[in-house]
């Protein structure tokens, strides 16, 4: 079988955690087998659609990897840079331009007899909705008022252009009968479906369920990979495509995303938009790798995979019909774990744009700016937003590239001490702003005094030349230990003040790879800044 699935978002809102767990594992299939991966976007609801939410299902894309297989060609014409670098050659299918086609069906269905035209105002629906609550009945939905019209008289009245919409006859008294791949055999009651749904609605724009069958039908998609949460629309689906005499697909409704409380994942649990994981300083590559997990089990005994590893090893035989739970704190381990992997050049790129926004290093190269911006995901648009002209105020410009290279330095400082991107500019702040003199108390050690602290601090400042100027940290602890103990000192209380003075914290990356950053004359003055502060 030529394996043929899609992932179809409806542009009503940002990609969450949910949404795309259902694109990856629709992915991972397709590669899996050597079959199709397709792109739809379900944007018949023009109520909600909002330009933006297919902005961020475009950037999501490119940020995190994937690309869809086929599509309408873009007109050669105008050139379509977005589609091309993101999706390869085509451009998504898209269900508002395609409904001449849905009326077609819609129609078809019509002359069957499976569907019926529906005059009822939303007024006269929302009446009888509000008499079945006052009556407290247990009927819901709609009532089902037109569905005896005599055709001919509703074809005359629909052509005549009194207002109305296509409604599905739902056969009556059956049972409809399907299997899910994950679930087993699914058997629900007609009765118990949607009461005649609207396939079309007034405006002339199909309904989520008829665009949904028709263009799985004629895309040829094979097997229908979405959350549990559309179970419930299956049974309709499969009476609508007996009613066109067409074979389902092979359905696999995916287990729920729960939060640690057991319930549905939601912002109350903490981020579930990509856009908030990105700006968090979460990586595409840690993300995927934990998503790809939630529900879905691979190689026994292995938890780290590429996204090419993932397609290699997926199968539907290997999903759980449990619930998966949607951990931070693992999510998290993924993401440190991924960023030791990179070095000081490649996180500096990734990091990078959260220290300009935080203004810890000055003006930079275009290029150098517009690289770190695209590895982080942002669009061009902000790309261009700040970037300085080259050629402008070059003593400013090699300033900032000098910046830029002690920020590569900073790396090997963070990379372990790092979960977030987003953190680094908290942890190497002190390296390019002189941070706030903390008071007296944060530089004594246990056990000293004052008058002893500044003692101490008087041994630093004659080591600390010495110690930005040695190559490595091997040489400086070296050096240090022996000065410790040639003065009769505890290395921990010189090293205690030495480090407040510096970095600004009795906490910190490591001192000699910041005193080799900083400089010795940059080290030295805020040694002496800080015996300054303390001799008042």
């Amino acid at each position: 079988m030529n394996i043929r699935v899609r992932y179809a978002p409806s542009p009503t809102g940002l990609q969450h955690v949910g949404g795309i767990r259902t694109a990856l594992f629709n992915y991972l299939y397709a590669r899996c087998n050597g079959g199709k991966f397709i792109l739809r976007l379900e944007d018949t609801d023009r109520t909600r659609f909002d330009e933006s939410y297919v902005k961020n299902l475009y950037d999501t894309f490119e940020w995190l990897g994937f690309k869809w297989d086929e599509g309408p060609v873009p007109d050669n014409e105008v050139e379509d840079r977005s589609f091309q670098s993101r999706g390869g050659l085509y451009s998504p299918y898209i269900q508002s331009e395609r409904t001449v086609l849905y009326k077609k069906y819609a129609q078809e269905l019509l002359d069957k007899g499976q569907a019926y035209y529906c005059f009822c105002s939303a007024q006269r629906i929302e009446e009888v909705r509000l008499q079945r609550e006052a009556a407290r009945s247990s009927q819901s939905g709609y009532d089902r008022f037109c569905r005896n019209i005599d055709p001919q008289e509703a074809a005359k009245r629909a052509a005549s252009g009194e207002v109305c919409t296509v409604r599905l006859k739902i056969p009556l008294g059956e049972t409809t009968l399907f299997n899910d791949h994950l679930l087993g055999g699914i058997e629900w009651k007609n009765d118990d479906v949607n009461p005649d749904p609207v396939l079309l609605k007034s405006d002339g724009f199909p309904t989520y369920h008829l665009a949904n069958v028709v263009d799985d039908h004629l895309m040829e998609v094979t097997h229908v990979l979405r959350a549990q949460e559309w179970l419930a629309s299956t049974p309709l689906h499969v009476i609508m495509y007996r009613a066109f005499g067409w074979t389902p697909p092979e359905f696999c409704h995916l287990p729920m995303v729960m939060g640690q409380d057991g319930k549905k994942l939601s912002k109350r649990h903490g981020a579930t938009s990509i856009d908030e994981f990105r700006k968090q300083g979460y990586l595409p590559e840690a993300l995927i790798n934990y998503i790809a997990l939630l529900g879905a089990s691979y190689e026994e005994g292995k938890d780290v995979y590429t996204l090419g590893e993932l397609a290699q090893h997926f199968s539907l035989e290997k999903l759980n019909k449990a619930p998966a739970v949607f951990d931070y704190k693992k999510l998290e381990w993924y993401n440190g774990l991924y960023i030791r992997m990179k070095s000081d050049e490649e996180l500096a790129a990734l990091c990078l744009p959260f220290a300009v926004e935080a203004g810890l290093i000055g003006k930079i190269g275009e290029e150098v700016l517009a690289e770190a911006r695209r590895r982080r995901g942002r669009g061009e648009e902000e790309e261009e937003e700040g970037i300085g002209k080259r050629g402008e105020e070059e003593e400013e410009e090699e300033e900032g590239r000098e910046g830029f290279a002690k920020f590569v330095g900073a790396m090997g400082l963070v990379r372990e001490r790092l979960v977030l991107l987003g953190e680094v500019t908290e942890k190497i702040g002190y390296l390019f702003k002189e941070p706030e003199i903390p008071e007296a108390q944060e530089f004594i050690p246990k056990k000293c005094d004052l008058a002893k602290t500044i003692e101490l601090l008087q041994t630093g400042m004659e080591l600390v030349r010495r110690l930005a100027e040695m190559p490595d940290d091997e040489q400086a602890e070296n050096f240090i230990k022996a000065e410790a103990e040639k003065r009769e000192i505890k290395l921990g209380d010189l090293m205690m003040p030495l480090r407040v003075a510096i970095t600004g914290s009795r906490v910190s990356p490591p001192l000699f790879g910041s005193l080799r950053l900083l400089g010795a004359e940059c080290s030295a003055k805020r040694v002496q800044n800080a015996l300054d502060m303390l001799n008042k």
